[in-house]
């Protein structure tokens, strides 16, 4: 962006100036097209020696938190880039970070990246963390032709055949629907077969979607839903909501929020001694403020998670090192999101939007960070979905989350705490 300010304080002095001299039309010319070319240059020289990356994320609001987790994964992994040689089909160019706040509010994620796309030309964005966010930054994105690398959960992501959006994730369906078969599989390695259950979640994209998961699947294995609730987001008075629950004969409780409103959700169902185990929907429920905020009632609580970091802990540890607490997932995914775009970019050979895109859609992505992932690689489908995909489950012990689940992944023995 250097250029671009030189360029609005020397235009205005260069006309100036040539006024002052009244020159001919030639003259005229030949001193505008220089005040034109000089920035010009400028931008082509920077491009060649680095690589603009979007990043837009909540860096204020309510969902601040997880904002600022993603930013440290992306910078994190930014740094071990540039620090090993940088792009080296680019010849050596290093990933320049763009980051914008988009607040907690979908309006100013798209805003924020219009601004983004036609101010430092970016080959590519990665964001926004919230569903809700993501959903309006990729209508800019698509419009624009700019590929946008999501973490984000919400179905509608990949469903409205978007040809440069690029879901790392399981969508919230397939979360959802593992959340209840984790659940099931877990609770029978206890002895107790799981009848019934309670759904409580937000009224956004990604509780909406991975409520429908919980739904279908519960229809399938035959479990009757005795609770089935959406509430707002934010909300203040979660009184109804547990009333509710504790005239039901459920078994286990799944509420898909993010921070506050679990935090809210499960502090009245302890206090009120409702020990139904609780099942997250990721969100709010995997990372420390959770455990920070609840003390005791924490443990035991289990959630459905895209990752965990127990998987790469060769990997992980430099974060935990560095920021001082645990890689929380939202932070792991969107390292993985620039090590691919990072691998996508040697492959294009070139800083081009639409080169990416194709690297991005025809490639299997593996080495480096893909090694966090369950399947150790990550390959977008034509509705780039990553099809390698698969969620976990994890339980809070202590200070740390443990893969509990499925078998071949769990890192830990998942407690049932039900009666």
């Amino acid at each position: 962006m250097k250029s671009d300010r030189n360029e609005s304080k020397l235009a205005p002095a260069v006309w100036e100036r040539l006024a002052d001299l009244r020159p001919n039309r030639r003259t005229v010319l030949a001193a505008a097209a220089a005040a034109l070319a000089t920035p010009y240059i400028s931008r082509l020289a920077w491009a060649q020696d680095s690589v603009n990356v979007g990043v837009v994320v909540p860096l204020s609001g309510a969902n601040a938190q997880f904002g600022v987790n993603s930013r440290n994964g992306i910078e994190m992994v930014a740094e071990q880039i540039n620090t090993n040689g940088g792009i080296k089909a680019l010849d050596g160019a290093k990933i320049n970070l763009i980051v914008a706040d988009s607040t907690s509010t979908p309006t100013t994620a798209a805003t924020v990246g219009q601004r983004m796309i036609t101010q430092h030309n970016v080959v590519a964005i990665l964001g926004a963390y919230a569903s809700s966010l993501t959903l309006a930054l990729s209508e800019v994105t698509e419009r624009r032709r700019i590929p946008l690398m999501t973490m984000s959960f919400s179905d509608q992501i990949t469903g409205r055949g978007f040809r440069y959006v690029f879901q790392a994730i399981n969508k919230a369906s397939t979360l959802g629907a593992a959340q209840l078969e984790g659940t099931a599989q877990i609770a029978g390695g206890a002895g107790q077969e799981l009848q019934s259950i309670a759904i409580m979640y937000e009224d956004t994209a990604y509780g909406t979607s991975q409520a429908a998961g919980l739904r279908d699947t519960a229809a399938k294995l035959g479990i009757e839903v005795v609770m089935d609730e959406a509430y707002p987001l934010g909300i203040t008075d979660v009184t109804p909501l547990i009333n509710q629950l504790r005239a039901t004969d459920a078994q286990a409780v799944f509420p898909c929020s993010y921070l506050n409103d679990g935090l809210q959700i499960i502090r009245s169902m302890r206090q009120q001694n409702i020990t139904l185990p609780v099942i997250g929907g990721a969100g709010g429920y995997v990372i420390p403020d959770f455990k920070e905020a609840l003390g005791e009632f924490a443990d035991g609580v289990m959630s459905i998670a895209p990752g965990n970091y127990d998987q790469a802990p060769e990997l992980t540890d430099v974060f935990r090192e560095r920021y001082g607490y645990f890689m929380v997932h939202e932070a792991l995914e969107h390292a993985v999101c620039l090590d691919v775009l990072a691998k996508a970019l040697e492959i294009a050979g070139e800083a081009d939007p639409e080169a990416v895109r194709e690297a991005l859609s025809n490639t299997r992505f593996e080495g480096g960070w893909c090694a966090a992932m369950p399947n150790d690689a990550v390959d977008f489908d034509e509705t780039g979905l990553n099809t390698l995909a698969r969620p976990l489950m994890v339980q809070w012990r202590g200070e740390d989350l443990v893969t509990v689940w499925p078998e071949d992944l769990a890192r830990g023995e998942a407690v049932w705490t039900g009666a």
